[in-house]
């Protein structure tokens, strides 16, 4: 298995400038990954930004994709008719406006981002998130957030089997954004919701995520 550090994170390259941070150059990114692994095709797996990217590496790299598994991120076309209509998605989403500020990476510290993280694990991600860029990492926002006037994206349906978990008490993705997501995958689609787990879904309910992972998988 291997677990990969976004650009702008940790140990990966910090590229300076909002077009670095386009969709299309985190596909790449993930693809170039598969096949430095000596890999074709890969069991692809994403949590919140990572979600989003493995979202659209499963419709825009497909041969690279053999299975797909996802955590708390809805797929695009589901956020973003809740942000356009639903006003609980809309106020969630008030942090990633305020992500979306200029200056917005000027007032973050490693150690308050690493304050949702378990206990246990609390020391490795401050120590990543201090090798990491603000700057690039809210990159993501300014560049990807959807913005108003939403409306549906163009994006192919996801032709690969599809397992996804939603954590019924996230604070920050509506679970109504899952609703019609068999509309846009045309393969067989696993939806799995946790009533007590929050966004960290694969966090609060450990077992229950890398159990359903396995059977799955077999």
């Amino acid at each position: 298995m291997t677990a990969m550090d976004l650009r702008g994170y940790n140990l990966s390259d910090k590229p300076t400038g909002l077009e670095n941070y386009a969709m299309p150059l985190l596909v790449r990114d993930a693809v170039a990954v598969i096949r430095h692994a000596g890999r074709e095709r890969a069991l692809v797996m994403g949590h919140d930004w990572g979600g989003a990217v493995a979202w659209n590496v499963a419709m825009f790299a497909p041969e690279a994709v053999e299975k797909l598994v996802i955590v708390n991120l809805p797929h695009p076309k589901g956020l973003i008719r809740e942000m356009a209509s639903n006003p609980e998605q809309q106020k969630n989403s008030a942090y990633a406006r305020n992500f979306q500020l200029p200056d917005a990476h000027t007032k973050l510290t490693a150690d308050k981002l690493a304050e949702s993280v378990p206990a246990e694990v609390r020391p490795r991600y401050v120590e990543a998130f201090r090798n990491s860029s603000f700057e690039a990492m809210l990159s993501y926002y300014k560049r990807n957030y959807p913005r108003e006037p939403y409306s549906e994206p163009d994006l192919p349906n996801i032709r690969i089997p599809v397992l996804q978990f939603h954590g019924l008490k996230d604070r920050a993705l509506s679970s109504g954004a899952l609703n019609g997501t068999w509309q846009w995958v045309e393969q067989p689609w696993v939806l799995v919701t946790l009533p007590n787990a929050g966004h960290w879904a694969h966090w609060d309910e450990p077992g229950i995520v890398t159990n359903t992972v396995m059977k799955w998988l077999e």
